[in-house]
């Protein structure tokens, strides 16, 4: 059997357990305690975040994104390869050694991505870039925590509160796309879409490319107005 390295740890602003970035082989997996936030074999349901939201908005021409959380930069590389080359993509990461491990030991999964022209990387909160002014964003891709009931850090919670929501949609663009991320279904939270303002669906996704391994959720809300 492969063992399992613990290549480094990482505290999270505002949590308790630290992040442990671990290898076996040739993967990679990001651990919370006994819980495995992310892993390398599994880019499928991270993907569609990205490529779901982009279809309510294949005619944008110069799209402006907002991915809250880097993770292992699958949906970083699947909003260039589906937005294209005119979009302009930031991504918010609060805690700075997943920055960090996307340029060292994850840098091959990254492809590149976070030293491409149209990206910037802003180490904080998503919370603060979403409240930085009205109508920025044609899109908001929330992969933070486990989604609406949040694991690491009760702070992420905000984002998912009636308020929270209504700061998103504030911040996208008439017809824009608020996109959230989550291990398993949540009808309260799609109820609080509604109630927010966006016209939301909840579309299960699986978690391999392949259309394999666990089902997780891509809520899918676009601003009403």
């Amino acid at each position: 059997m492969v063992p399992r390295e613990l290549l480094a740890t990482a505290d999270v602003p505002g949590g308790g357990d630290p992040l442990r970035l671990i290898r076996r082989g040739a993967e990679f997996s990001i651990m919370l305690g006994a819980n495995e936030l992310m892993n390398s074999r599994l880019s499928g349901s991270e993907e569609a975040l990205a490529t779901l939201a982009h279809a309510r908005l294949a005619d944008v021409a110069k799209p402006r994104v907002l991915i809250g959380g880097l993770g292992m930069g699958f949906t970083l590389r699947a909003a260039l390869a589906a937005f294209g080359p005119q979009a302009a993509i930031s991504v918010a990461e609060l805690v700075p050694e997943i920055v960090d491990w996307a340029r060292g030991p994850m840098a091959h999964l990254h492809q590149g991505t976070l030293d491409s022209a149209q990206v910037q990387v802003c180490v904080t909160d998503v919370g603060a870039l979403i409240r930085k002014g009205p109508a920025q964003y044609d899109a908001i891709l929330l992969d933070v925590d486990n989604g609406p009931d949040g694991l690491s850090r009760e702070g992420n919670d905000a984002l998912y509160t009636l308020a929270g929501l209504a700061e998103a949609r504030a911040a996208l663009r008439p017809g824009g796309v608020l996109a959230v991320w989550s291990s398993g279904p949540d009808p309260q939270f799609t109820s609080r879409l509604r109630k927010a303002g966006f016209d939301a669906s909840e579309e299960t996704v699986r978690a391999t490319k392949s259309g394999r391994g666990a089902r997780h959720t891509v809520w899918i809300a676009v601003r009403r107005d």
